[in-house]
């Protein structure tokens, strides 16, 4: 088992604004991405083909192939040519406008390149996991709120919970939609497993500072030594599943286990700054108005 060394910050040379900022203006940032990217597509995050319908083919090649080799033999239906690793097979994505039959046919007729498979969503088929995948989040995410307040019955320790979450889904996607990583049904498995993970931090330490005895700043420390310890933990597992995923040219896992990595890195800022702020301020000032 790996150890990590977990340093004790002195929360008292910092003021809650300071402790604060970082956070807030890091959501901020997030925000303003989503917002950019709903005014230019219609939606807050580049929807794959779940969601948008497209067909895949996946072909043997006698050489290398490019986007642009792609799109001069299939047309400008193309999204994304991906070379499965250590072998001379590509997947090509294409979106709704082409028939799979046609591309298929343009595929056989092309020198070089043999099907091996091929698949095709609906537009109908993907609108239906959209909204399913939305409607997934927004229960887990409702759930996990009403866990918070059910085990805290306070306002403040709650909604710290609630606001880290959202924080910690909310920075991955933007992150996201920067590097071009598209919405699958794997990718909001991952959101959906980020839930999880920030819940089980949060909690950890919302339960060390308000039921555990000790002072504010002991029990912070308790909390964060397992708390940071087990990010750590599971971050160190994602970068080595996203790496090992992309050098065998599994795009699905690389993409899960990106967003999870920066989910979990969202997850020590939001917690041990967002967090901690909100409850020293309710231990120290809010009980007291």
């Amino acid at each position: 088992m790996v150890a990590f060394e977990v340093p004790e910050v002195d929360y008292t040379q910092y003021s809650n604004r300071q402790l604060v900022a970082v956070p807030l203006a890091v959501l901020a940032v997030a925000l303003g991405v989503l917002a950019v990217t709903f005014v230019m597509t219609g939606s807050p995050v580049a929807l794959g083909n779940d969601f948008t319908g497209g067909s895949e083919l996946t072909v043997q090649s006698s050489g290398p192939i490019s986007q642009q080799q792609a799109t001069d033999i299939f047309g400008d239906s193309v999204v994304s040519v991906q070379q499965v690793s250590g072998q001379d097979q590509y997947i090509i994505t294409f979106d709704d406008s082409a028939e799979i039959s046609t591309l298929t046919t343009q595929a056989e007729q092309a020198e070089g390149l043999t099907v091996l498979q091929s698949g095709t969503t609906s537009p109908v088929f993907g609108a239906d996991n959209q909204r399913l995948a939305v409607m997934g989040v927004g229960v887990a995410f409702l759930g996990m709120s009403l866990l918070a307040f059910a085990l805290f019955r306070t306002f403040v320790p709650s909604i710290a919970i609630v606001i880290s979450a959202f924080s910690d889904i909310v920075i991955p996607v933007a992150i996201m939609n920067l590097v071009g990583i598209k919405l699958s049904l794997g990718t909001v498995a991952a959101l959906l497993m980020l839930i999880g993970y920030s819940v089980d931090s949060d909690i950890l330490l919302n339960n060390h500072v308000l039921r555990r005895s000790g002072g504010f700043y002991e029990s912070t420390y308790r909390a964060m030594r397992t708390g940071v310890t087990m990010t750590l933990t599971s971050i160190s597992a994602m970068t080595v599943m996203a790496i090992a995923a992309t050098l065998f040219g599994i795009e699905l896992m690389a993409s899960i286990g990106l967003v999870l990595v920066l989910g979990l890195t969202a997850d020590l800022m939001n917690t041990y700054m967002l967090n901690v702020t909100l409850l020293r301020w309710y231990k120290y000032e809010g009980v007291n108005r």
